[in-house]
């Protein structure tokens, strides 16, 4: 099957829901470039996202963040993955609403605890209690992630196979945003 994507499809989500991998595969099945917000600060700093947040605060990294989004909405119709905080801003959503379409990877919490409890790369999580944590960022970042364009619910049992073509099928709803040709 091909596909024409008018839009730039911004995943967001909590860390932990997929945005990456699904990203990726997502961006192969329709033929466009995957971009990762993330990846591209890294880049732009020359330094891991913790080691950001650690000099510079969340602020300053938040700041930066904003700019590589808003920089990258303006490049060609790609899938983009954005930070799991990005959505909160609303000058981010309001720049992804301007030039794409966002598409919430929901993800149950336990799912997510499963999928971030080993991994030291997360620097929101490196508290005395990261589970903890996690469900506070959860149960606070939900109702802004509910503000997106689509919401496709991640399962347990889901490959990223599977994933990807539920992202599909969602998107294949907004005729703006993918056509099947």
């Amino acid at each position: 099957m091909a596909y024409v994507v008018k839009k730039t499809i911004a995943l967001v989500g909590m860390m932990g829901a997929g945005k990456t991998a699904v990203g990726q595969a997502l961006a192969r099945a329709l033929s466009v470039p995957f971009l990762d917000s993330d990846d591209e600060i890294r880049r732009a700093a020359n330094m891991e996202i913790a080691e950001i947040f650690a000099r510079d605060g969340e602020a300053f990294f938040r700041d930066r963040e904003a700019e590589v989004i808003a920089r990258l909405l303006e490049s060609e119709r790609c899938v983009l993955s954005t930070g799991g905080g990005a959505f909160l801003s609303e000058r981010n959503r309001q720049a992804i609403g301007r030039a794409g379409v966002s598409v919430w990877l929901n993800a149950p919490f336990d799912l997510l605890w499963e999928r971030v409890r080993h991994k030291d790369t997360r620097p929101l999580l490196r508290t005395p209690d990261p589970r903890a944590t996690l469900a506070a960022l959860y149960e606070a970042r939900v109702p802004v992630y509910a503000l997106a364009d689509l919401s496709v619910r991640a399962r347990p049992e889901y490959s990223i196979a599977r994933m990807t073509e539920e992202v599909i099928a969602a998107l294949k709803t907004r005729p703006d945003v993918l056509e099947e040709c």
